[in-house]
């Protein structure tokens, strides 16, 4: 799960990272508005933490240019502003959760793991594919009711192919999910991670699509494994 985090307190925005990222998430930290509002209308993030009061471009300015250029994905406003016209304005310009400061950083991890899921139209707090199952409140992935133990990075793949359960995952969007903006990882090393993955899975649960990626499904339907 890669995560925007636009807070403009510098300590507060670290330990909004610190806590995401022991969550196993990906996570980008910005302090300005008008970069907030550049990097979430072309990069591809699962979710974003927004404060409302940011220098350059407040916060709901931010929230109305993301979604004036169809950046879908789902929005917690994380800010001090806990009046009724705030929330009211945040919610309208495109919000799709609201938490008041002070906060407990857990409920943050939460809310986020929630609204990704239903993002993808999974209301359920267990996602299945199969003999596959991964508890997004507890992100751990059983196999046959069997604890599954996977790196962060596979974790990180496997979760995401969990979410698009169904649906043909490119190259370049698994990349986007599993590693930092700036990082530009070798050409095999999705290769290699996903061929750990089907390793440890023991079954033909990942299947390829040639020259499209990658697509998860409980039954195997005729796919390159």
């Amino acid at each position: 799960m890669r995560v925007l985090v636009v807070e403009d307190d510098p300590a507060l925005g670290r330990a909004l990272c610190e806590t995401l990222q022991a969550a196993g998430m990906l996570t980008e930290h910005c302090a300005d508005g008008q970069q907030a509002a550049f990097l979430g209308a072309t990069e591809g993030y699962d979710a974003a933490v927004l404060d409302l009061g940011l220098p350059g471009l407040d916060g709901v300015g931010v929230l109305r240019h993301w979604r004036e250029q169809q950046a879908a994905f789902p929005v917690l406003v994380l800010t001090a502003r806990g009046r009724w016209s705030d929330k009211l304005q945040a919610f309208e310009a495109g919000a799709d959760d609201y938490l008041t400061k002070p906060f407990l950083h857990d409920e943050v991890v939460l809310r986020l793991r929630v609204l990704r899921r239903r993002a993808w139209g999974r209301p359920d707090a267990l996602l299945r594919a199969g003999a596959l199952a991964l508890d997004t409140t507890s992100q751990r992935f059983t196999l046959d009711g069997r604890t599954l133990a996977l790196t962060a990075q596979e974790h990180r793949i496997l979760a995401h192919l969990m979410h698009r359960q169904g649906a043909v995952v490119s190259r370049a969007e698994l990349a986007e999910h599993v590693y930092a903006r700036d990082t530009d990882p070798d050409s095999n090393t999705l290769d290699v991670l996903v061929g750990r993955i089907r390793r440890k899975l023991g079954r033909p649960l990942v299947h390829t699509e040639r020259g499209r990626g990658w697509r998860l499904a409980a039954e195997d339907d005729g796919a390159e494994a």
